[in-house]
């Protein structure tokens, strides 16, 4: 038996009080995520983190890491805005109208949350986040500098297309989980009789046609660079903690689940990211080699060039009028204009 989610998010209000809080121009702490999503009694799967946002000036990043026995994921941020700043963001918004608030040291964030929890659901602040998402993937796509590093190349396009996912998600109050968003979004749209256009989201990614041994191959090679990238010494590159021992078990074992689940394609996003963060820590670290891999995996998916990458990033954009149609249609019905 696993640990239940009671437990984790217990842990996880423990390490906020007695390690968190020690963190300078500390001004609370609250959950995101699926452990914030998920009903206490859960089980938490093995493969999943517990994911805290601090507030503390300077922010900080702690990233992944073990404490008593749950894989905790802290992120900082220095502040946040009003009701409205934060019900117009689709992250912001998607955490704190649930019930996850970890320490509140001036009152601020309960306050917050039981404003944005009354609003959350209010019609124009769906489109809000919707509209909020759909200018996120125009932003990322709008930019990508095909003279930037391979990683960040990658990086700018996979989260800007991988974005089109978040869309339906916000639009019918679900989860924008970052790892099995196209997962979470395929079970959406098969509720809703909706699969083809869960196809033309794959589509977009490049992985429509890509077969459970193709992405159990790449998974493989994913994991020898894993290994590689977490033997690096960078301790200043951001995402250093997410390739790890202790984090492997979500980058590697996650993958692994979803294709037993015969969710392959669904695989593909977070192991294309978890490739180019491999490779952008070992060049942190003053390393290379690795890359062909990644460029092996970029050409299945029609993006091996920055002028794939360019062609690829244009589809989805034009895709995006007809993406807000649908994610309007999923707005449930009752909710509040």
């Amino acid at each position: 038996m696993g640990m239940r989610v009671e437990e984790a998010r217990r842990l996880a209000r423990r390490w906020v009080r007695e390690e968190g809080a020690a963190l300078p121009g500390f001004g609370g702490a609250f959950l995101t995520g699926s452990a914030l999503w998920a009903d206490l009694s859960d089980e938490l799967p093995a493969t999943s983190d517990v994911d805290v946002m601090v507030i503390a000036d300077p922010p900080v990043r702690i990233g992944k890491f073990r404490y008593e026995g749950v894989l905790l994921e802290v992120s900082a941020i220095p502040g946040i805005g009003g009701v409205r700043e934060v019900l117009g963001d689709y992250h912001l918004a998607g955490n704190l109208h649930l019930p996850g608030v970890l320490a509140d040291p001036t009152g601020r964030l309960e306050r917050l949350h039981r404003l944005v929890a009354r609003g959350f659901a209010e019609r124009r602040w769906v489109l809000a986040r919707c509209e909020d998402a759909l200018a996120r993937i125009r932003d990322r796509l709008g930019g990508l500098d095909a003279a930037a590093p391979l990683p960040a190349q990658v990086m700018a396009w996979l989260f800007g297309t991988g974005v089109t996912a978040h869309v339906p998600l916000v639009a019918a109050l679900r989860n924008p989980t970052v790892r099995r968003r196209y997962a979470a979004v395929r079970d959406l749209l098969a509720a809703h009789g909706r699969l083809d256009l869960h196809e033309e989201l794959l589509e977009l990614l490049g992985c429509a046609g890509m077969s459970p041994a193709r992405v159990s191959r790449h998974l493989t090679t994913l994991e020898t660079v894993f290994d590689a990238a977490a033997e690096a010494d960078a301790p200043d590159y951001p995402f250093a903690s997410d390739l790890t021992p202790a984090a492997r078990p979500v980058a590697i074992d996650g993958g692994r689940e979803l294709v037993a689940r015969g969710l392959h394609r669904e695989a593909v996003f977070w192991l294309a990211a978890t490739y180019a963060r491999c490779l952008a820590k070992r060049a942190a670290a003053g390393l290379s080699g690795y890359e062909d891999g990644l460029l092996e995996l970029l050409d299945d998916l029609g993006a091996g060039t920055p002028a794939d990458r360019r062609r690829r990033a244009d589809r989805v954009l034009a895709a995006l009028p007809a993406l807000r149609r649908t994610a309007v249609s999923l707005i449930p019905p009752g909710a509040p204009a």
